[in-house]
């Protein structure tokens, strides 16, 4: 018999200031901020795009952790084009262009004020 977890809720990024992050996500990419909550010792703070099931913590680095990793996270887009120029005119830290190879969805990553990289992939 297997578990009954049923989805991912939410992912962490590990940040240094986290109302400079919060103002990141929510500003320049346009994320809800949809939880911020105290705890012992921190705040929990949880970041979404609009609409999107998943969520972004942006908690302070754990013991024996840094900033400035690659996610992993991969962020879906219906025009990834766009969105690129876009992040650009905002003056985010974006690769200089998209990456195109065959059979593959456009795709193109930046990074957040603490150098954490993340990935937007065009839907296909």
């Amino acid at each position: 018999m297997g578990t009954k977890i049923t989805e991912v809720r939410t992912v962490a990024i590990p940040v240094s200031d986290q109302d400079r992050a919060v103002a990141f996500y929510t500003g320049s990419l346009g994320f809800e901020k949809r939880l911020d909550a105290s705890f012992p010792g921190g705040r929990w703070i949880e970041v979404a795009p609009p609409g999107g099931a998943v969520s972004v913590a942006l908690a302070p680095p754990g013991p024996g952790s840094t900033v400035g990793v690659d996610t992993g996270i991969r962020l879906t887009t219906e025009d990834a084009e766009a969105d690129h120029a876009e992040l650009l005119s905002r003056g985010v830290d974006a690769d200089p262009e998209v990456l195109r190879f065959e059979g593959v969805p456009p795709m193109f990553s930046f990074r957040d004020p603490d150098g954490n990289t993340l990935y937007v992939v065009e839907r296909m």
